[in-house]
């Protein structure tokens, strides 16, 4: 297992979901989140999954991202209608010729994060998951989970399977999530879309 750092940006149905099974599995992980600050400060993050249930009493929550650490992967977990804070809430969490995954649908998403954050790779991230927030920090993942990444690249051409790709995709893989690696984001992109 690596000893990458990871910050949560989001920590909603998608993005708590992931960072629990990450921080489960071991891996230091940090969540951002609004309303339900209070609640998982003191009682932790709940998962009803149907690969099975699990709470962790303590969790590193934050409701300002400047009180965050930098990491080594920042996770973009936001509904994209927010990406308008992006400009504020990225630059005090990266860490230089580190890692931004980010886990949003739609197109262009990973242009708007490499014009924000530089000298970091940015990972897009096709999720195929059902999951809700049915309650402050209480998540309840139904069915699927897994990720699809692959690496950004300028003018979205294909960047082929990388080892940063990989260095990631272990981790996720540690925590029991499905993890694929595609050549060619624009046309995983793409595919999802269709």
């Amino acid at each position: 297992m690596s000893d990458h750092t990871y910050a949560i940006l989001g920590t909603g149905a998608l993005g708590g979901f992931y960072g629990a099974r990450l921080q489960k599995a071991g891996l230091d992980v940090h969540f951002l989140l609004k309303s339900d600050y209070e609640q998982v400060k003191k009682y932790g993050l709940v998962v009803k999954s149907k690969d099975g249930d699990f709470t962790l009493p303590e969790v590193h929550a934050y409701n300002d991202v400047e009180k965050m650490p930098q990491c080594d992967v920042v996770v973009v977990a936001l509904k994209i209608t927010q990406n308008h804070l992006l400009p504020k809430m990225l630059p005090p969490v990266f860490k230089e010729n580190e890692f931004v995954l980010v886990l949003q649908n739609g197109l262009g998403v990973e242009e708007e994060v490499a014009e924000i954050v530089r000298n970091v790779t940015v990972i897009g991230g096709l999720c195929f998951l059902c999951s809700n927030k049915v309650g402050p920090g209480h998540i309840h993942h139904l069915d699927y989970g897994q990720i699809v990444f692959s690496e950004y690249t300028p003018d979205y051409e294909p960047s082929g399977i990388t080892e940063r790709m990989q260095q990631i995709a272990d981790d996720f893989e540690s925590a029991a999530i499905s993890i694929e690696l595609a050549e060619d984001l624009l046309l995983a992109r793409w595919k999802k879309l269709v």
